[in-house]
């Protein structure tokens, strides 16, 4: 239908009624009140926190979709993810979820938070859309000041975005990339959203080569050691092999 006939809304519930954009479970709020006190990480974990029992239940408003994905990202070790929505051009990192309640708008780093603002820069500044000198806004949101990458919660609140649930759940750091200032572009124009965003997907994916990587073994034997948990002065944020 395109943009002409469709309102921004078309497509975002399931056929159960469920914004999937907001339906994992939120991690972030217990992570803050450890915080606040003073229980992480010695008594409350700083990553890999696990799902709240209530989210759990069979009579919790969470969609197959979810729990199919959840279940995804806990069999396979992924470091390095991006999830593609429409309606902007904007690439945006976590935290989503602002840490005081009820404001709508709040910048909420994470601590690793230089790094979110690396994979979010490589992936605006290779965006052929993004990086145009023709560039115009979207809509209101000037974002070419910040680079066109801005710090989720300080755009607005997404509170149980995947986002928020990767970053804290497991080892894996994500972005969201908001593709086109058209969230339904027409067929004939996606060769043309697909050039621009051909070598940002490209350049993102060669970023899981950044930083430190090997095998953590035991002295002894040289096996691998599965969760060996490895921390970083001055990042409160540890990952597991």
């Amino acid at each position: 239908q395109g943009s002409e006939l469709s309102g921004w809304a078309m497509g975002r519930w399931t056929y159960e009624g469920i914004d999937l954009n907001h339906n994992f479970a939120d991690l972030n709020t217990a992570l803050w009140d450890a915080e606040d006190n003073d229980l992480v990480p010695h008594e409350f974990p700083n990553h890999y926190i696990p799902i709240p029992e209530y989210y759990t239940f069979a009579n919790a408003t969470v969609a197959p979709e979810t729990r199919a994905v959840i279940d995804w990202m806990q069999r396979y070790p992924f470091v390095l993810s991006a999830n593609l929505h429409g309606g902007e051009l904007v690439v945006t990192y976590p935290f989503d979820m602002t840490r005081t309640y009820w404001k709508a708008q709040e910048l909420t780093p994470t601590a690793d938070d230089g790094v979110f603002r690396w994979l979010a820069t490589v992936y605006a500044t290779s965006n052929l859309a993004m990086a145009s000198e023709e560039r115009r806004l979207c809509h209101y949101d000037d974002f070419t000041r910040f680079g066109n990458i801005i710090n989720g919660a300080n755009w607005h609140t997404v509170p149980g975005s995947m986002n928020d649930f990767s970053y804290l759940h497991t080892n894996c750091f994500e972005i969201t990339v908001e593709l086109s200032c058209d969230k339904f572009p027409h067929a004939s124009e996606l060769p043309a959203e697909w050039e621009n965003n051909r070598e940002s997907l490209l350049l993102y994916m060669e970023q899981v080569h950044r930083g430190i990587k090997g095998v953590v073994r035991d002295s002894a034997t040289e096996q691998g050691i599965a969760n060996a948990i490895i921390s970083v002065d001055g990042i409160n944020h540890d990952v597991r092999t």
